[in-house]
């Protein structure tokens, strides 16, 4: 499960390689198509609201795919709703968590190795198995397909993922399948590593698919070759969001890499950013091909050379992205002219509103620049989207709760925030020091808990966000704002 709201970045440019190359191929967008699946079935529930919501469900996903949602949060966060409501219903087995954003199982925990096997093992206990037994028979039946690619990013995939590759194993025996996408990556970089899914997936590949891609079908490699990526074959009038947005990734990794904590840091990852002109191409080929309405840019911060690009070549949709608290986005007239150039949200990362937790952090920022450039991108029109941190190792309640005043200071300049707990990284060179506890415990955990040095722990942060930081009048307005389970991906058409 991930948000559907968007075609994803990554199959895209794998299918642009393959488009390039002239290697035949089909995507499937199994989450968007599975989602769609349960929410359009008939449930035998006798509960007022869900008979109520399955009536509106085709009217609820016309709202989202047209202005008409977005024109009262109100409005907006009734349709959602609704339409979780549908999804609940769609759930036979007791326990089972699901929702427009998540997916959990309370006897298969996503990050232990025996529990995925056996939900690959029992694929028709999964809440999907209608839509994949039918789906994936069809295609592969059709093209004769020998290799299928699974692309993994969120742990709320896996245990459905595993499901439809337990179910080709049993189907279609001879098919090789191979793993990728950015949860693949970090499982792959933990030390220690080895394939627990031996007899299930044949390969896994950690990082970008296009070289494994051009080596499965020997082509020759190439590395200056930059690929365009491809959107032809995604059900680009199917996701729920106003048809459709662009996600766009001009660069891979981070071009800061510093602060504690970073995967990107921790994982080694290279940042390899595409040059500003091609980026541009790219945007203008793909728009004049498919008519986007928002340009989602993917990157782990938009560089200053692309900024300027964007500015002196705007691409004539509204587009948003994160970018990182820097000198030149407290500059009035450099943020008139991004807003000018279509920039409608910045997501900032903030973290905290306490100087010592962001100096130990590393972010590279002091909190006068962030006032700062909160305030010039409010007056600039810009809507920001600030992301919070609380929990971590240098934080205090004290720090915390300098963290809730800057908020509140600002909250006439802040558009939307999202306040979320730390979780301390298993493999993270920077837990050194940091005495551990099971927290998930599992062979693929990415995640541990840990004693705070200050007794700051993940109960006692829960408690201060409920009681005090989500309570407080000047921060309440803001997070009532929020688009539910879409969050970020739906703010810019509030």
């Amino acid at each position: 499960m991930a948000k559907p709201g968007e075609p994803p970045a990554g199959i895209a440019k794998l299918a642009g390689v393959m488009k390039a190359e002239n290697i035949p191929h089909t995507v499937i967008d199994a989450n968007c198509e599975g989602i769609l699946f349960l929410l359009k079935g008939k449930y035998e529930w006798d509960d007022t609201w869900y008979k109520r919501a399955a009536r509106k469900t085709e009217q609820h996903l016309h709202s989202l795919r047209t202005d008409r949602a977005y024109q009262n949060i109100n409005r907006y966060k009734q349709t959602v709703k609704d339409l979780y409501r549908v999804l609940t219903a769609s759930v036979r087995n007791e326990g089972i968590r699901i929702t427009l954003s998540d997916y959990k199982h309370p006897g298969f925990s996503p990050v232990k190795s025996s529990d995925i096997r056996k939900a690959a093992g029992s694929p028709e206990a999964n809440t999907f198995y209608r839509y994949f037994e039918q789906r994936l028979t069809s295609v592969i039946e059709q093209t004769g397909d020998d290799i299928v690619g699974i692309s993994l990013f969120y742990l709320n995939q896996v245990l459905t993922a595993f499901a439809m590759i337990g179910f080709l194993r049993k189907r279609f025996p001879c098919i090789r399948i191979i793993a990728g996408g950015g949860l693949v990556n970090t499982w792959m970089k933990k030390p220690g590593f080895k394939n627990p899914f031996s007899g299930l997936v044949d390969e896994f590949v950690a990082g970008p698919g296009e070289n494994i891609i051009l080596c499965l079908y020997a082509k020759k490699r190439d590395g200056a070759t930059h690929y365009t990526p491809s959107y032809s074959l995604f059900p680009l009038d199917s996701y729920l969001s106003p048809p459709y947005i662009l996600p766009y990734a001009a660069s891979r990794g981070c071009p800061w890499k510093k602060c504690a904590f970073c995967p990107e840091k921790a994982e080694n990852n290279t940042y390899v950013p595409i040059p500003p002109s091609r980026v541009l191409q790219d945007i203008n080929l793909i728009s004049k091909q498919n008519k986007p309405v928002l340009l989602h840019l993917l990157d782990n911060a938009i560089s200053t050379p692309l900024f300027n690009a964007l500015t002196e070549n705007p691409p004539g949709i509204p587009w948003y992205g994160y970018a990182r608290i820097t000198d030149v986005l407290a500059d009035t007239d450099f943020c008139i002219k991004l807003k000018k150039a279509g920039c409608v949200m910045l997501q900032i990362g903030l973290e905290s509103g306490d100087q010592e937790v962001l100096d130990a952090m590393n972010k590279g920022f002091t909190l006068d620049l962030a006032s700062r450039v909160i305030r010039t991108l409010h007056r600039a029109g810009i809507v920001t989207y600030v992301y919070l941190l609380f929990g971590t190792p240098w934080e205090t309640s004290i720090s915390a709760q300098h963290t809730l005043e800057f908020c509140a200071r600002h909250h006439h300049e802040i558009d939307f925030i999202n306040p979320a707990i730390f979780n301390m990284p298993v493999c993270d060179p920077a837990c050194t020091g940091y005495k551990t506890e099971g927290f998930y415990n599992e062979d693929l955990s990415l995640y541990t808990d840990f004693i705070h040095p200050e007794g700051w722990g993940r109960r006692e942060v829960r408690q201060f966000l409920h009681d005090w930081f989500k309570k407080n009048k000047a921060i309440t307005g803001i997070l009532k704002a929020t688009p539910p389970f879409f969050n970020a991906n739906h703010a810019p058409f509030f």
